[in-house]
């Protein structure tokens, strides 16, 4: 009698099979967001520089993409990002859209969080000397703001706002020629979330939470209006802050300081910039504690 003996996929199908779902992908990307560069070098240069991302290199700089692609110099794609013409929010919608149709949860966490990205001139636009997280101290940076779409199998960048310090909103000429509209002016690093929030929850976004960490948590308007929204929330709050507690207010720090030591435990919550993230954790029951409004 013969024996026949059952083998998987082969690698090679397995592979293939990769390759078709990845060009399927890339072809709805190209379908989705095309339309909204007029003009056909822009397209070219946008749909090189998104394989360029998606590419096994391991910086992706200008140089580096540019080199990857077969250019010789990042001019092309640094044309297309800062003074080709197209249309920035409607690009953000259109793959909002096709976030929600191929990831959408209810069970997805919204979070906002910002970096820092180091720069050596004065020219970039929001550039100052402010604290990066990404770096642990005040440095020469922009700072950006990220919204970010989190499930349990994947995440994916949302939204984005840059943060302009006051020494650019307050400076018109300075601003115009970094071409900034004169329409922007002064928002908090919170507000900025608020708006990108915003965007996502009025566009039906499904998520069952958002998260963020004290630097939203502390800003009491921003969860006053997720409260407004009855959007479940999970920000972050210091020590400074104050909450209700058996019939009285208590500053945070004063009330942990009252736990037993054996009350607490350490968990890590995965890796940073700067190695594995430990913190200490205590559960305390929601009914028993309400933010101050």
């Amino acid at each position: 009698m013969e024996r026949r003996q059952e083998f998987g996929p082969s690698p090679t199908d397995e592979a293939l099979a990769t390759v078709q779902t990845w060009a399927l992908w890339l072809t709805e990307v190209e379908r989705r967001i095309m339309p909204h560069f007029p003009r056909s070098d822009a397209r070219r240069r946008v749909w090189a520089s998104l394989r360029g991302l998606l590419s096994s290199v391991e910086r992706k700089n200008g140089w580096q993409i540019a080199e990857v692609v077969g250019d010789a110099t990042p001019y092309g794609m640094q044309h297309v990002l800062g003074r080709a013409q197209w249309d920035a929010e409607e690009v953000r919608k259109a793959l909002r859209t096709s976030v929600v149709e191929s990831l959408g949860d209810p069970h997805a966490v919204l979070v906002i969080d910002e970096t820092g990205l180091l720069k050596k001139g004065q020219h970039s636009a929001g550039v100052a000397r402010q604290y990066s997280g990404t770096a642990g101290r005040v440095e020469n940076c922009q700072i950006g703001v990220f919204l970010t779409y989190a499930r349990a199998q994947s995440h994916v960048l949302l939204d984005r706002e840059l943060y302009l310090p006051p020494g650019w909103t307050n400076d018109p000429e300075r601003c115009a020629r970094a071409g900034i509209p004169p329409e922007r002016t002064f928002a908090t690093k919170p507000d900025l979330a608020r708006q990108m929030l915003e965007r996502a929850l009025d566009a039906d976004v499904p998520a069952a939470w958002v998260a963020g960490d004290s630097g939203y948590g502390d800003h009491r308007p921003l969860r006053a209006w997720l409260e407004d929204r009855a959007q479940a929330y999970v920000l972050t709050v210091s020590g400074k802050e104050y909450v209700w507690r058996a019939g009285r207010q208590w500053q945070v720090k004063t009330l942990l300081a009252m736990l037993q030591e054996e009350d607490w435990c350490r968990l890590r919550a995965g890796d940073g910039t700067k190695g594995p993230r430990w913190y200490d954790w205590r559960w305390l029951p929601l009914a028993a504690i309400r933010m101050k409004p």
